[in-house]
């Protein structure tokens, strides 16, 4: 599977977004949504715009994109403000935390096979 820039750093080689795996909590012990730290009840229940390894809040990254995703943006935006418009993260939550979940759970259902295809038909 590709990953398209604006959802994730890279890919490993076994297809995972190699900076999800980097991304970590902000107390800087676990893995992003993964928190066992006070931050824990805010942080492992991220919502809304998201950095591009969709494991922290947009503005908040810990990967190796934290340089370049953890300033303010300029130019046009998303409509939820918080990413550029070409990364824009806010409307997609819901509908890539879905066709995950199908990917995640059966790779050779008809289900992910019909999910696989929409990743890569539609941005």
């Amino acid at each position: 599977m590709v990953h398209p820039s604006s959802t994730c750093c890279k890919t490993s080689g076994d297809g995972m977004c190699a900076c999800a795996a980097q991304a970590k909590c902000s107390c800087g012990k676990e893995s992003a949504l993964h928190c066992t730290c006070n931050k824990a009840s805010t942080e492992n229940a991220t919502s809304g715009a998201r950095c591009s390894c969709r494991s922290r809040p947009a503005g908040q990254c810990t990967c190796e994109r934290a340089v370049t995703e953890n300033h303010p943006v300029t130019g046009a935006t998303c409509p939820c403000g918080k990413r550029g418009a070409e990364s824009c993260t806010c409307e997609k939550v819901s509908a890539v935390e879905s066709a995950a979940e199908h990917i995640e759970t059966d790779f050779t259902s008809h289900s992910a096979h019909h999910t696989h295809h929409l990743h890569h038909g539609h941005k």
